[in-house]
């Protein structure tokens, strides 16, 4: 029985003997690691096969065993894997820190305005107060004519208007001005686009948005300001005139036209000034208004298809992050006067959750898209060329949108019995045979439209 016990531990000290020596840690020369380095930026998984050729291959290598030349390539792809893996935790954990520090800006704007309705007396007179400032304003606005601003004779008070739209620009962006609340459906996380709220009772609709943004402030004030590349309703934008602030900002005065989202509705035009400059704090400011003036713009002409709207204080709040990038608060304010239109296409003109995923988002998104592009954080495949496909969205954005057939783009109606009818119109300017045949006749493109109203069940 002695005998059969020492056989058995002597048999199985062997075992675990051939079994260490087998697995035993190897120490690589800078020669061999510099050699399976170069098979594994080939092949990071080579075969049985091409492990024992390596060695034939490799006389530096000849001393391995495959076993071990198998267990090296095993530990490289584990250490890459464990780089990968890092460098995505970091970045997770540099957007849950920014998200965080939105959050608590967030909360205490909250706590601001729950101490800003407990002290209902002092309330009550800042609101008189208030009331009065906006009473001046607004006669200071009509005051303003488009000649005098034309001939540079009113920069002055141009200026003062820049000023106090900057002033409730901000304190719509970060304070208290508007009655905020979340939007539906569009909840903050790590993985979301930004946070997202919509006015609950003031005049006209309202939209806010807050994200971060891996861009410089100037890049992102640069992209934008060029609306139409990004808001698809966005026909048209023009400066009319611009002129430095004195502080080191720019004043610009801007005429914008609008595509109508139905053809039973005209278009929108928009009069605004657009103050741009750079807070103390470093933070650069672009906000924008309307001006009085139904006629006024640089084509008087064209606007007679258009119905002016207004744009009270919007515009961007960009915030430069220390660890670079920038945060965003986007704030689009619009009377977009609701009564011009038939009763039931309103909720399109009086919906603030409109504003937003067509404005408001849509601009966040973009400039996201930029970011990420930029940075390389998005990689296309299969040469795919992301502005060349922002380019052909656009071109056939613009060509659906033509159905609003203005004088201007070469459209004449042709026949209209009623606003409920089909409208026929032809643009002639548009002859597309001209150019390869001079004996064509003259042509053009034939566009009929008409809108009816379509009842949706939604199934819950």
């Amino acid at each position: 029985m002695a005998m059969v016990v020492q056989q058995h531990r002597e048999s199985s000290s062997g075992s675990i003997s051939k079994h260490l020596d087998a697995g035993k840690y190897v120490r690589y020369t800078a020669e061999q690691v510099e050699a399976l380095e170069r098979v594994y930026a080939e092949c990071p998984k080579p075969s049985s096969l091409r492990r024992q050729q390596l060695i034939r291959e490799c006389p530096i290598l000849s001393n391995i065993e495959p076993k071990q030349i198998k267990v090296w390539f095993q530990n490289r792809r584990c250490r890459e894997k464990q780089r990968k893996e890092s460098t995505r935790l970091q970045s997770v954990n540099r957007k849950l820190t920014a998200m965080n520090k939105l959050l608590m800006e967030e909360n205490d704007r909250l706590q601001k305005q729950v101490s800003q309705l407990v002290c209902e007396n002092g309330y009550m007179r800042q609101q008189l107060h208030t009331w009065h400032d906006l009473c001046f304003r607004k006669m200071l606005m009509l005051s303003i004519s488009v000649m005098e601003c034309h001939f540079g004779n009113s920069e002055i008070r141009l200026l003062s208007i820049a000023e106090e739209t900057l002033a409730e620009f901000l304190s719509k962006a970060t304070g208290t001005a508007v009655d905020w609340v979340q939007m539906p459906g569009m909840k903050p996380g790590p993985g979301s686009v930004g946070i997202f709220a919509i006015s609950q009772s003031c005049s006209g609709v309202a939209a806010r948005a807050c994200g971060l943004v891996s861009l410089e402030p100037s890049k992102i004030a640069e992209i934008l300001k060029d609306r139409p590349s990004w808001f698809r309703d966005c026909r048209s934008l023009e400066v009319f005139t611009m002129f430095p602030a004195g502080n080191g900002g720019t004043i610009e005065l801007l005429y914008t036209q609008t595509y109508a989202p139905t053809t039973l509705a005209p278009a929108r035009d928009f009069w605004t000034l657009r103050y741009t400059t750079t807070l103390e704090n470093g933070s650069l400011v672009v906000c924008e208004r309307s001006l009085s003036g139904t006629g006024a713009g640089p084509n008087a002409a064209a606007a007679s298809q258009f119905v002016r709207a207004e744009m009270l204080p919007s515009g961007y709040l960009i915030r430069p992050c220390e660890g670079g990038g920038s945060i965003i608060h986007i704030v689009d304010h619009l009377n977009l006067e609701a009564w011009s239109v038939p009763e039931v296409l309103r909720p399109l003109y009086e919906s603030s959750k409109v504003v937003a995923q067509k404005t408001t988002i849509a601009a966040l998104k973009y400039i996201r898209q930029i970011a990420q592009e930029t940075s390389g954080e998005v990689v296309y495949g299969l040469g795919r060329q992301p502005a060349v496909l922002r380019t052909f969205s656009q071109r056939l954005s613009r060509g659906f949108n033509a159905i609003n057939g203005f004088n201007d783009d070469g459209w004449s109606i042709l026949d209209c019995d009623g606003a409920e009818d089909v409208v026929v119109a032809i643009n002639s300017a548009k002859n597309l045979n001209a150019s390869s045949n001079t004996l064509s006749v003259l042509g053009g493109v034939l566009c009929a439209k008409a809108s009816m109203l379509i009842q949706v069940l939604l199934l819950l």
